[in-house]
């Protein structure tokens, strides 16, 4: 547990959060509760409250599963292409949506007639379901970024998992010279531990 440092949990819009901080380098996240075609979505956030600039990548995000396969976070211009090549309207409701929970915690709202029917009804009209696609996948992820000092960035990371849930393996960062790693199960198996 040591190597993990202190990984702190919380809840945030319904979605359960890590964070660990190293060096003036603060970074946090939660996995998204849908998958959108073959991939598996964290929101990130990372914070350089350190005293020198960092280049933050989706790449410097890799899952090891227990079995010791790795996967990596693919890079943005990844994610859109392949929106653009084969996405459709469910796709663009379901990455929009489910990113929207993400940020607002509005996933306990189930309106059978008012604005998420509309905001539906509205994506479902563009013309291309490709180019919407690809353009909330645009939007949303998490781009490669330098960060100065005091600034931060977030956004989506998108597992190329195909059906495989991030669980019962480890999250490993690496930013600068900093690692950062998470167990996103370790809640789990400390709240069922027995104590004497």
């Amino acid at each position: 547990m040591s190597a993990l440092g202190q990984v702190i949990e919380f809840e945030s819009g319904g979605l359960r959060y890590q964070t660990l901080s190293r060096e003036g380098l603060t970074v946090m996240y939660a996995p998204l509760p849908s998958q959108i075609r073959e991939y598996t979505v964290l929101q990130v956030a990372v914070s350089n409250g350190s005293a020198e600039p960092c280049v933050v990548r989706p790449e410097d995000f890799t899952f090891r599963h227990a079995d010791g396969s790795e996967m990596r976070a693919a890079p943005a211009r990844t994610v859109v292409e392949n929106f653009l090549r084969r996405a459709g309207r469910d796709d663009v409701i379901k990455l929009v949506s489910t990113y929207e929970i993400s940020l607002y915690g509005v996933g306990r709202i189930r309106s059978t007639n008012g604005y998420e029917k509309r905001r539906q009804a509205a994506l479902a009209e563009v013309s291309s379901t490709r180019v919407k696609a690809a353009a909330a996948a645009s939007a949303i992820a998490l781009v490669e970024t330098k960060l100065n000092p005091g600034e931060s960035t977030d956004g989506a990371l998108f597992f190329p998992a195909h059906g495989r849930p991030l669980a019962g393996g480890r999250l490993t960062v690496r930013i600068a010279d900093r690692v950062f790693e998470f167990e996103p199960e370790l809640s789990a198996r400390e709240g069922n531990e027995s104590h004497p």
